[in-house]
């Protein structure tokens, strides 16, 4: 919601007040954040220390800020806003050029991205409706006609990083919403096929990550997630792509076990499903419920506050562990080869062999 109202919730003797979020950032505010002089280093007092989550972003460049898909398990749209807030081109490529003067950098951007990568520069395309919209998700339980989700600006944007001095490779490390592009039929507009060559070819070091949470529909209707027919036509794609070009990108999938409305005979169906067919699970997760979130109104109050019917919610902590066991289940231990479900990874050096652009 662009206009949210304050509110005021009786405690006690007295009340609890929720202010209303600032609006989103504008363009050039954005560019005023990012484009102050910050060293990306650790602070002074870690020097000499190795800091594993540094090592994961440091050389990484956030291109926007926010997150229209509106999941009910997902904090995003509280703290970072539904309305997609993005840095210019011009102080993004600034930032990659600075990128040559830190240490130990050798031409690999890991991340181009934010909460969704692929969201950059979206809005709608009547702003005059998104000012009076009222819905959480832009994407559940259908893509809005008004979303303008054309990716030709992103992939513009990708090939001005890539032609930046010093720049051997710039990858996606955040996650992406492959609704964005994919429709159960085929391709959304046409800048969908082409973004989606240019991400697993040229953007993809080694695996690429898509969240679609769950196998059964009636679990992802609670996560407000689209259905999973949309990553089987996601991974038919994808396999054409690899299969056409010779290459050997992996397909990492997030999946969350537990969730309300999720049983152990669902999880049963998800570790069976033929599309995960070879897929190592490895990004999984037990549902644990989180502030601000709808997921979390279901899990404390077994309501489903949408339209307050009743829903299943696995609590016991044993049987919590049983669901998320599912995830591994297909192990084979006499081949020695991981399998559907393994918690093995493959052995994939990385994606496509390139030629270093640059020196």
């Amino acid at each position: 919601m662009m206009h949210p109202d304050t509110i005021l919730e009786p405690v006690g003797d007295g009340y609890v007040q929720i202010n209303p979020p600032y609006p989103p950032a504008t363009q050039e505010e954005m560019d005023s954040f990012w484009d102050l002089p910050f060293t990306k280093l650790p602070h002074p007092r870690y020097k000499g220390k190795r800091i594993p989550a540094y090592d994961m972003i440091k050389f990484s460049v956030n291109t926007h800020r926010g997150c229209f898909g509106g999941c009910n398990f997902c904090t995003i749209a509280a703290h970072q806003g539904k309305f997609i807030q993005s840095r210019s081109e011009a102080s993004i490529l600034k930032e990659v050029k600075e990128l040559n003067n830190l240490p130990d950098f050798a031409g690999n951007i890991s991340d181009v991205g934010a909460p969704t990568a692929n969201m950059y520069g979206m809005h709608g395309k009547n702003l005059e409706l998104c000012d009076k919209c009222k819905r959480r998700s832009c994407l559940f339980p259908a893509r809005c006609p008004n979303l303008d989700c054309d990716h030709t600006r992103l992939m513009e944007l990708y090939k001005k990083i890539d032609s930046t001095k010093g720049i051997r490779h710039s990858y996606i490390g955040s996650g992406i919403r492959y609704d964005l592009f994919l429709t159960e039929d085929g391709f959304v507009d046409q800048s969908s096929k082409p973004y989606l060559k240019t991400l697993v070819l040229d953007h993809t070091s080694g695996r690429l990550k898509v969240a679609p949470e769950h196998t059964e529909d009636h679990v992802l209707q609670k996560m407000a997630k689209p259905t999973f027919k949309l990553f089987e036509r996601l991974r038919k794609e994808f396999d054409k792509i690899n299969r056409d070009a010779g290459t050997h990108v992996g397909l990492v999938p997030y999946f969350i076990s537990s969730h309300p409305g999720c049983t152990l005979k669902d999880m049963e169906c998800l570790a069976n499903h033929p599309a995960l067919k070879g897929i190592w699970m490895d990004q999984v997760q037990d549902f644990t419920p989180t502030p601000m979130t709808t997921s979390s109104v279901m899990f404390y109050s077994g309501i489903d506050p949408r339209d307050m019917k009743p829903v299943f919610v696995e609590r016991d902590p044993e049987r919590k562990m049983r669901q998320k066991s599912y995830f591994f289940k297909n192990s084979s231990k006499k081949s020695g080869k991981p399998l559907q479900g393994s918690k093995q990874k493959p052995n994939i050096a990385g994606g496509k062999t390139k030629p270093n652009k640059k020196k």
